[in-house]
């Protein structure tokens, strides 16, 4: 099975959309998944109680100084690791996610922080017109969640007063699975799209982000058979495949997790 294509693209969004597109797992592989392969655990994205020192949060943290209200709208918010990073910093936070377990676990992490919240069932652009604005907007790990770049990032803009952080891996977060789709699966995933691809779409918004590249610290060690249960679970397997899959991966010989780089883009609205 084979899902690369020639891809004419007239513009960076287009290009964009269409790499999104070409790596959308096939559907007769999602019908026979027994879960959600997009499904997160909340668990996993809890926030540091000490927040790592990151350009995002850097850059977060200098928009801030010079808002007047210093309200932040986290889209995509997860559990709340970007907005807050920022205890201390914000007054005020606000978070949009399409998941509503993602949303209760945010707010129990601001109840537990003690910070003034609010939360947003919807997914981005479209819950705009139910957070409003906000001085600083936040958007870390979303972007490839979404085909449609342009709007979205369009967006980010359009809420933010003072400026808009977004954070993102340089490739495509799951690319790293492709060769394990291939083992299992048969299937040959095409080139993933990556930041400078964002990039562009921006630039072509007229944005000119500023850009910085880093790498992020290494997560903790993770449980054998957690792990072996969750890539099951993103490979569209059965659970019982999971001592296959973590054969699998402990003899692959290339990345057997996200890569670590990250680039930080932010700009002025």
């Amino acid at each position: 099975m084979d899902t690369s294509t020639g891809m004419q693209a007239r513009t960076a969004a287009d290009r964009w959309t269409a790499l999104m597109a070409a790596r959308r797992v096939p559907d007769e592989i999602l019908a026979h998944a027994p879960a959600s392969p997009y499904r997160q655990d909340p668990e996993r994205f809890r926030p540091a109680v000490e927040p790592p020192d990151t350009p995002s949060r850097r850059a977060a943290v200098a928009f801030l100084g010079a808002s007047p209200d210093r309200t932040v709208l986290d889209v995509g918010c997860g559990v709340g690791a970007a907005s807050l990073a920022l205890v201390g910093e914000a007054r005020h936070v606000m978070g949009v996610d399409p998941a509503s377990d993602m949303l209760a676990a945010f707010a129990g992490a601001c109840l537990d922080r003690g910070m003034p919240y609010q939360g947003v069932l919807g997914s981005w652009p479209e819950a705009l017109a139910d957070t409003g604005t906000a001085d600083v907007v936040l958007c870390h790990h979303v972007g490839y969640d979404t085909d449609d770049l342009a709007p979205f990032a369009a967006g980010l803009g359009a809420a933010a007063h003072t400026g808009v952080v977004m954070e993102i891996h340089t490739e495509h977060p799951q690319a790293w699975l492709d060769p394990f789709f291939e083992r299992f699966h048969g299937l040959r995933r095409p080139a993933p799209p990556t930041a400078e691809d964002a990039i562009a779409v921006l630039t072509e918004l007229g944005v000119a982000p500023q850009v910085e590249r880093w790498t992020a610290e290494a997560r903790p060690t993770e449980d054998p058979d957690a792990r072996a249960a969750r890539v099951t679970r993103r490979l569209c397997l059965p659970p019982e495949r999971a001592g296959d899959v973590a054969a699998a991966l402990a003899a692959h010989d290339g990345p057997t997790a996200p890569p670590r780089d990250r680039v930080t883009l932010t700009w002025r609205p």
